[in-house]
């Protein structure tokens, strides 16, 4: 990255027309649900649309044409335009939500933006029943974007060329190279986005006729149920989640689209390609899988512990979706949150929140810590446990398979992952040690709470609730956004920001 003694106006300049585009590419996301606010005759959502999106295309046509520049991009220009993108793009995101009249202030409307574009699932809208089609259309499209990443969608659309925006791609926490050109991996990731939009939306169609669903209602829920599952964002149609539908082949559906959406896109290339020996080797699909079923077992064992469910049947497939959707980090629920707390005893609980603080793959859609940095940590301690049990005098080298070849684990490596790793310990203390300081919940629902909007998963004990106070909503919006970006952007920002401030040199 460039020397910046003070980030200057041409900085600025850069940084603002890009965010320019991703406001203009969010504009055009609002037009979907504007059409089928005006189609389903629901005026007062249409004109809450029209306001969000006019107000986006206004402010990025105008960026575009006042602050367009062929200057490169750096390193610290892509973090700030990341971490700044996800802020700016949750409010005005919320623009037409608060407009809806379904949340309490523009705080709550921000939480909703937020925790869509993140994928956490997290919601404090009222009356989720009677939500308007449009409205929830939104919702979920949200995370469709979110789940892909605002910015790539946006290099899809607008960008020019891929050497320029390479660092864009990257700070969005997208670590594997899935293609030389930045522009075809970010292409290839809505491919692969539509073709489990078309593949996923058909089955789950399907399934709900099946289940007695009407044709109408049948595609409304699919393509819903198909945004929130595949990108992981777990919104739900219905206040019920899950539990809404009854239904055996729906909750099948929806856990294979999970897992789909848990799996990095560097997977999904090889898979694309013919090889499907590469999920077997790579680290992080042998810590996901090694991890799940511990986590399974330990599940399980706490289920039958509790006497939660009469019979295996219901505890497996209760207790194996709920433990799919916390890995996958998606959020949808086959059980009342107060379950988790009355019913699941101590073991299950504990299992669950292991599982939401790992998450799934890094590059996916899915959040938490991310099985790579859990698998480099592992191999890491056995490495430094063999150093000290081998003789001073031998050479030891540590190898893990990632992105197609064998690597060495290398020191830059471990401390990378293990720091990321630490940040998101320390976050989950922090939004659980808030959330006790309002005294309404003990420290077991603010744990699992805490860790559940850190990493992006959406699983609700009950704590978050359009009653939760004003404070604990603002924690767990930075906590939504510092878990999607996993840390390094954001502190790129804050670093910047200094710079700004006081002019010192910034590398």
């Amino acid at each position: 990255m460039s020397v910046i003694l003070r980030p200057g106006a041409d900085d600025l300049r850069l940084i603002g027309f890009y965010l320019g585009r991703v406001l203009l590419g969010l504009g055009l996301v609002m037009l979907v649900p504007t059409g089928v606010a005006v189609a389903a005759g629901e005026w007062n959502s249409a004109s809450a649309f029209v306001v969000g999106a006019s107000l986006c295309v206004i402010i990025g046509a105008a960026s575009d044409a006042k602050l367009a520049t062929r200057r490169s991009l750096t390193w610290a220009h892509g973090m700030v335009i990341t971490a700044l993108a996800w802020v700016i793009g949750a409010i005005f995101a919320g623009i037409p939500m608060y407009l809806s009249g379904r949340f309490d202030s523009p705080l709550d409307a921000l939480f909703e933006g937020m925790s869509a574009l993140t994928t956490t699932g997290m919601s404090v809208i009222h009356d989720l029943d009677h939500t308007p089609l449009s409205e929830d259309l939104y919702r979920h499209l949200l995370q469709f974007v979110g789940g892909q990443g605002i910015v790539i969608v946006v290099l899809s659309l607008f960008a020019a060329g891929g050497a320029r925006i390479a660092s864009l791609y990257t700070s969005e926490a997208r670590e594997e190279r899935i293609l030389p050109n930045f522009i075809r991996a970010a292409r290839f990731i809505l491919l692969v986005a539509g073709t489990f939009l078309v593949l996923g939306t058909a089955a789950l169609f399907v399934a709900l006729l099946v289940a007695g669903f009407e044709p109408g209602r049948a595609f409304y829920h699919a393509i819903n149920l198909f945004f929130a599952s595949f990108d992981t964002g777990g919104f739900s149609v219905m206040q019920s989640s899950m539990m809404y539908y009854h239904s055996l082949s729906v909750e099948i559906v929806v856990m294979v689209l999970m897992i789909a959406g848990t799996i990095s896109f560097g997977l999904h290339f090889a898979l694309w390609r013919g090889n499907p020996r590469e999920l077997l080797r790579h680290l992080e699909s042998r810590t996901l899988a090694a991890t799940s079923l511990v986590f399974l077992v330990v599940l399980c064992f706490g289920l039958l512990y509790a006497g939660t469910y009469s019979d295996l049947e219901s505890m497996f497939r209760k207790g194996l979706f709920t433990l799919v959707s916390a890995v996958t980090s998606t959020g949808h629920q086959v059980n009342v949150g107060d379950t988790y707390l009355t019913d699941w005893g101590v073991m299950a609980p504990a299992a669950i929140v292991g599982a939401m603080a790992i998450g799934g793959m890094a590059s996916s859609t899915a959040g938490g810590i991310k099985a790579m940095r859990v698998g480099l940590a592992i191999k890491t301690l056995f490495h430094d446990i063999r150093r000290i049990l081998l003789p001073e005098s031998a050479v030891q080298v540590t190898t893990y398979h990632a992105g197609g070849r064998r690597r060495i684990l290398r020191d830059e490596t471990s401390r990378a992952a293990t720091t990321v790793l630490l940040l998101f310990i320390v976050t989950y203390l922090i939004g659980a040690m808030a959330a006790l300081a309002y005294g309404e919940h003990d420290i077991t629902q603010t744990l699992f709470e805490a860790v559940s909007v850190g990493s992006n998963i959406g699983i609700s004990i009950g704590v978050v609730s359009p009653e939760m106070p004003n404070g604990l909503m603002g924690i767990y919006i930075v906590m939504m956004w510092l878990g999607r970006l996993e840390f390094v952007a954001v502190f790129a920002l804050l670093g910047y920001l200094v710079s700004l401030a006081r002019g010192r040199a910034k590398a």
